[in-house]
């Protein structure tokens, strides 16, 4: 354990590793929700400021231990941004293929998806991620709209499914189709999902 007077604390060449360790092991037994930065300190064996000092925030800890390259933040903002002259639907669907098709990305979102298909530990973390980081993002862009908190999650869940099909099934002829082909024909759909007709029941 690291000792030393207040205010932040330098660590050891290994701590940082140490606090990613730590991290994946709380994160996958707690879950996303269940894991503090306090308890990944204290199985780290390190106090929480420095968790912080490395890491920031337990999100971007999430995406340093999961070895996730990309920030949620900015792709939420790019899907918010409708300044681009292209609606929602295009912006989502561009925004998602930008992040699939880079090859250091792609692997450890299909490592976590592939997980997540075969154990409920590692989809109950994939899901509480998704639901806190993106889907709490993406409403940004549904303000205003009605139903749109379930509008968003229809959204995100249409482009989870279609990251499983395309990346992780390979399921033909969508496997191989070009990215502009796919943005024509997905973009009028995740559209449709922020202001197309919708009749709730009661």
């Amino acid at each position: 354990m690291l000792r030393g007077r207040s205010g932040r604390r330098r660590g050891a060449p290994d701590t940082k590793g140490e606090i990613l360790a730590a991290a994946r092991a709380v994160f996958g037994e707690r879950g996303y929700d269940g894991a503090s930065v306090r308890a990944i300190a204290a199985a780290a064996g390190v106090d929480p400021a420095l968790v912080h000092h490395y890491f920031g925030t337990k999100e971007k800890l999430f995406l340093a231990a999961m070895e996730i390259p990309w920030d949620p933040a900015l792709i939420a903002d790019a899907i918010a941004d409708d300044s681009t002259g292209v609606g929602v639907g295009e912006r989502a669907i561009r925004t998602f293929l930008s992040v699939w098709e880079q090859p250091a990305g792609r692997g450890p979102i299909l490592a976590l998806l592939r997980s997540a298909m075969q154990h409920e530990t590692a989809a109950l973390l994939l899901r509480q991620f998704v639901t806190r980081a993106i889907l709490g993002r993406a409403l940004v862009a549904f303000q205003g709209v009605p139903d749109g908190a379930l509008r968003a999650e229809a959204m995100v869940s249409h482009l989870i499914g279609l990251a499983i099909v395309r990346y992780v099934v390979k399921l033909e002829p969508l496997a191989s189709v070009s990215d502009e082909e796919l943005v024509r024909l997905v973009a009028p759909v995740l559209q449709r999902y922020h202001d197309g007709p919708f009749e709730p029941g009661e």
